[in-house]
């Protein structure tokens, strides 16, 4: 149910100098590729996962792909990121297998600033891209950008990247894939490609559109439903000057986290950068701040672990970090849940049908979507 909500959320739709509205069918979202083989070689380009909270036994979210374009630097979809928000919690991964179970040799970054394209439109799906600074460099070759008023024509061959939907049952998403594609039309902010036999689809988006000498060209946005006949991608040398290379001239900006991951719960905290590992400083009615992980209640992290059975009965190993050997730690809540009511008997008034659970409800809204003020 989670996965079905997350997934419908994450929507795409065509890009273009001069936006043309469309509605988008129910069924498009963010664009495996279909009639592709493997793409062991593209190391530069990633999958965009929410950031994960447990370890052990929890699979990735697929947000979306991305392209690594800078150590430290992923160019992705601006719309990958409406589902959580630009200040939400993501990571990226480098490897060729995500899912079910990410490879062994694949690696996990957090995102630690997302910034949107000024000229972004959320309801046209204008300039349809975002970049993401990293917490930490990656030591991979990032895919070389083009220069200004690249060359492109109709009928140019193209290859596009990405983690996304085959159209097969036999050949799952969450692998990194590649299809040959052809340009079909161009415009001076995007272009459009036709199958050759290959084509983008569902959770390829902000993936890589590459020319036949590797350098980045395009941003998979869209296409159609069935993933057959026409993919939209935002022109990457139109992003250059006024979005891309003023990012990676920018220095990222210095934190130095002041609390420590121990003292959460008798601390708080006033703004983001005060918080360890990337937590979020929330607050709730006026509270203290608090700093939180997502899906987490308020509470602080101890001793390493590697599974929950290590932090003692009803504990929880929670990922604090990406990766390294302090990663999981064992979390504790600041309150303990009360204890369950006793159920009380059925309203006869109300025919002892079921009921709607509203504070589940209202709970599941409020991890999904962060509502809690941010500082």
């Amino acid at each position: 149910m989670v996965l079905l909500v997350l997934v419908g959320l994450v929507a795409c739709a065509p890009v273009s100098e001069a936006p043309e509205v469309r509605d988008v069918p129910p069924g498009e979202v963010s664009r495996r590729i279909v009639q592709g083989t493997d793409a062991p070689d593209d190391v530069g380009t990633v999958a965009l996962v929410a950031r994960r909270t447990r370890c052990g036994g929890e699979s990735p979210l697929l947000l979306c792909s991305g392209v690594l374009i800078a150590p430290d630097v992923v160019l992705t979809a601006a719309h990958c990121l409406d589902l959580f928000g630009a200040e939400g919690a993501h990571e990226v991964f480098f490897g060729t297998v995500l899912s079910p179970t990410p490879e062994v040799s694949g690696r996990f970054i957090r995102v630690s600033r997302a910034t949107l394209h000024p000229s972004y439109v959320p309801s046209t799906h204008a300039y349809d891209a975002a970049l993401l600074r990293l917490a930490a460099p990656v030591d991979v070759a990032p895919v070389p950008l083009p220069g200004v008023g690249v060359s492109m024509s109709v009928g140019t061959p193209v290859r596009a990247v990405g983690y996304g939907d085959t159209k097969d049952a036999n050949a799952p998403s969450g692998r990194r894939r590649q299809g040959a594609l052809q340009v079909t039309s161009v415009e001076p902010a995007a272009f459009r490609a036709g199958p050759a036999p290959g084509m983008s689809c569902v959770g390829d988006s902000g993936g890589p559109v590459l020319a036949g000498d590797g350098v980045l060209i395009g941003l998979t946005v869209s296409g159609d439903v069935a993933c057959r006949a026409e993919a939209v991608n935002v022109r990457v040398d139109a992003l250059l000057e006024d979005f891309i290379r003023p990012f990676l001239a920018s220095a990222p900006p210095a934190t130095e986290p002041t609390l420590q991951p121990e003292a959460l719960c008798r601390e708080a905290c006033e703004r983001d950068a005060e918080c360890p590992s990337g937590l979020t400083c929330v607050v709730t009615d006026g509270a203290p701040g608090r700093c939180l992980l997502p899906a987490l209640r308020e509470g602080s992290f101890g001793a390493t672990c590697t599974e929950d059975a290590m932090c003692g009965a009803g504990g929880r190993c929670a990922r604090l970090e990406s990766e390294g050997d302090d990663a999981c730690r064992c979390f504790t809540p600041c309150t303990p849940l009360p204890p369950d009511p006793e159920p009380e008997a059925p309203d006869e008034a109300s025919g002892g049908g079921c009921s709607s659970a509203p504070g589940l409800v209202i709970f599941g809204v409020l991890a999904l979507a962060g509502v809690k003020q941010r500082r």
